[in-house]
């Protein structure tokens, strides 16, 4: 009889380890809950909200800052006004790499928050046109600073399998900063000083940035790069529970050792064995300007004025469509990946600008123009913002590899600034050299070329933790 009771007995200690296991195996096979690392990506996000905002915010002010200031009906002026913040963009996008390294995420969030701050404040108070520049100035700085340290953030403290979706939420900050910069200018034009008010409410959220980032994560990767691997854990923890801590430092020392001893420089980036990550990456964003989006943002109340819609109804559906398809981008990031949205996305982009080059064609005519070109430019935007605005920073951020990835980044965005600069410059003289069917044509071609590129380039990322993407890539190159 006690000889039964002990292999009962022990039949069902086998069991119960058994079972203890089978639990411990699913609590690791779980995936980690994306509520904890929203909230912190949310606080990120609010850099992208300002850089939305202080891209738009010149938009429906520049003829009343234009008469109070005492440059009315100088285009250079005005034109200084609106593109200066891309110079100061382009530095400190430029430096944005070495800055995040350096000082971590969490700091250089708020040092781009500062720069807009104090520019805004000096934006507000200008008393002529070169007060207003160098409050211009001073925000561009924030603005290039911001986005390529919030596409670090982002992929570093998501969980892989919602990263393409918070991504996204940056995407939808900016659009969401861009349309509220344009309804707080409308009363711009009847109230005298408005203006004013509308760089004063841009320090708001930049204050809270600078603030909240305080209670933020820092980066569990930077801080692993440092060597500091006992904060990493504790930041893995407050991102994605306990039990994830152990799995994601040991993904972590995979492709991280963590002693800063493989480090790259310049030269290395530029032509050296990171070459091809920073070909792809630097192409993707000079492809994604070349489409001409940023031409169809600055001019597309030109074009809807043509055909007699007013400027405010053109902002607010060019705004709906860009967040229209942000939303949407977020939801699809993660189910159909990032490679799939940018073929798309590029291929409805070059569709749309066969549209306007059939409305400026002597095909089309009257009504028929106006609904070819107002529709084929909603569409251009709704294109992009489906994948080639938030995948090239997202994907960008997970492909680079770990030890290059802020540096790299910068050179990248910092192309961005440079393509962005020139087609804002030459578009309206382009227009009047060679015509608008041939031009849209170029920017159609373009978007098609991308599409070849991103068939033949992108690798799919969808789902994978960033340390399985180096290992992919590494292996990609080998071959």
């Amino acid at each position: 009889m006690r000889g039964r009771q002990r292999v009962a007995s022990k039949e069902h200690m086998l069991g119960l380890d058994k079972e203890e296991n089978l639990a411990s195996m699913r609590i690791l096979n779980a995936k980690p809950c994306w509520r904890r690392s929203l909230r912190h990506v949310v606080v990120a996000s609010l850099s992208s909200f300002l850089y939305g905002y202080h891209i738009g915010v010149v938009n429906e002010t520049l003829e009343s800052i234009s008469v109070d200031l005492g440059f009315s009906g100088n285009t250079m002026a005005e034109g200084l006004v609106v593109s200066i913040c891309l110079g100061g963009a382009f530095v400190g996008s430029l430096f944005s790499g070495w800055i995040a390294d350096g000082v971590g995420r969490r700091r250089s969030f708020q040092l781009c928050a500062l720069p807009m701050i104090i520019g805004a404040g000096m934006s507000a108070t200008a008393k002529s046109l070169w007060g207003m520049l160098l409050g211009r100035l001073f925000v561009g700085t924030g603005m290039g600073l911001g986005p390529p340290v919030a596409a670090l953030y982002v992929a570093e403290v998501s969980p892989p399998a919602v990263r393409g979706a918070f991504g996204g939420l940056t995407q939808i900050a900016t659009c969401l900063g861009l349309m509220g910069s344009l309804f707080i200018g409308i009363p711009a034009k009847e109230t005298v000083g408005w203006w004013r008010i509308c760089f004063w409410v841009s320090v708001i959220p930049a204050t809270i940035l600078a603030l909240f980032m305080e209670i933020c994560a820092e980066s569990p990767y930077w801080l692993f790069k440092r060597g500091r691997t006992i904060e990493a854990e504790a930041e893995f923890e407050k991102l994605l529970g306990g039990v994830h801590v152990k799995p994601a430092m040991t993904e972590l020392s995979k492709s991280d050792r963590g002693d800063g001893s493989d480090t790259a420089n310049l030269s290395e980036l530029l032509y050296g064995r990171h070459f091809r990550v920073m070909f792809i990456g630097s192409t993707l964003f000079a492809l994604q300007q070349l489409s001409g989006i940023n031409a169809i943002f600055y001019f597309s109340s030109t074009v809807f004025e043509s055909f007699g819609v007013p400027s405010n109804i053109a902002n607010t559906c060019v705004g709906i469509c860009n967040l229209l398809g942000s939303v949407i981008a977020m939801i699809l990031m993660d189910k159909l990946g990032r490679k799939v949205l940018l073929l798309g996305s590029f291929l409805g982009m070059g569709l749309s600008m066969g549209l306007q080059v059939i409305a400026a064609s002597s095909f089309a005519s009257g009504f028929g123009a106006m609904y070819l070109s107002v529709g084929g430019m909603l569409l251009f935007v709704l294109s992009f913002a489906l994948g080639a605005g938030p995948v090239p920073c997202l994907i960008m951020s997970e492909i680079l590899p770990g030890n290059i990835r802020a540096k790299a980044m910068a050179i990248c965005l910092a192309v961005h600034w440079v393509i962005n600069f020139f087609v804002g410059l030459l578009f309206l003289r382009l227009l009047e050299l060679i015509g608008a069917q041939l031009l849209y044509a170029s920017f159609g071609s373009f978007c098609l070329i991308a599409v070849i590129f991103v068939k033949k380039y992108i690798l799919e990322t969808k789902g994978k933790s960033l340390q399985e993407i180096e290992i992919a890539l590494l292996a990609q190159e080998a071959t």
